[in-house]
């Protein structure tokens, strides 16, 4: 049978991460989650993956150099054997040593349309300068900042009056509804590959 294993990777809440795992309960994303990992280990989402029975990991990150951390993160999650590791608020930036580990398989979802408002605080950034669309993105990860092959997007009006958290709360919404969906186009592309 076909390796449809997902690794998802958090830092906070996790509710891409609930997304997910309810799509592939209600059977609309043919996957598995393997495991949950998680830089912080008061991270929400932990208690969902527990409570869901997934394999919940915390793999602290703080004072841990970046190349030291991504050969940890690697280690753990080689075992599992993962087709795709999503990053889902992750909130650390992987090197290209983990990068080389899961090529073209780590997939990341941003709150803009990508290549618009890359890094931190996209929401914030979208309403200073005053745009009238805003959004999300799935991307592939690579070696830039937000810059890797975008997969799907989602386009969502900024209102007048909009706040950074109205705004940001009508476009995590809409993060629900593309990322397992552009898992599905991915998987279907890694599994004609082999």
């Amino acid at each position: 049978m076909e390796n449809r294993k997902l690794a998802i990777l958090i830092s906070g809440r996790g509710s891409n991460f609930v997304a997910i795992h309810k799509a592939i309960c209600r059977g609309d994303l043919d996957a598995g989650i393997c495991c949950v990992i998680s830089n912080m280990p008061d991270a929400a989402g932990l208690d969902y993956a527990r409570a869901s029975g997934i394999d919940a990991i915390v793999l602290q990150s703080q004072g841990i150099e970046r190349v030291q951390y991504d050969s940890l993160l690697i280690d753990t999650l080689r075992p599992f054997d993962p087709t795709l590791v999503c990053l889902a608020g992750f909130m650390r930036i992987l090197g290209p040593e983990f990068l080389r580990a899961f090529p073209g398989r780590v997939l990341n979802i941003h709150p803009s349309l990508l290549p618009a408002f890359p890094g931190l605080h996209a929401q914030r950034q979208a309403l200073e300068y005053g745009v009238k669309i805003s959004g999300c993105t799935v991307h592939i990860a690579d070696e830039g900042v937000d810059t890797g092959p975008i997969l799907l997007q989602r386009a969502v009006e900024v209102l007048d009056g909009d706040s950074e958290e109205t705004l940001s709360a009508r476009i995590l919404e809409q993060e629900h509804q593309i990322y397992w969906r552009a898992i599905a186009l991915m998987l279907e592309r890694v599994t004609r590959r082999k």
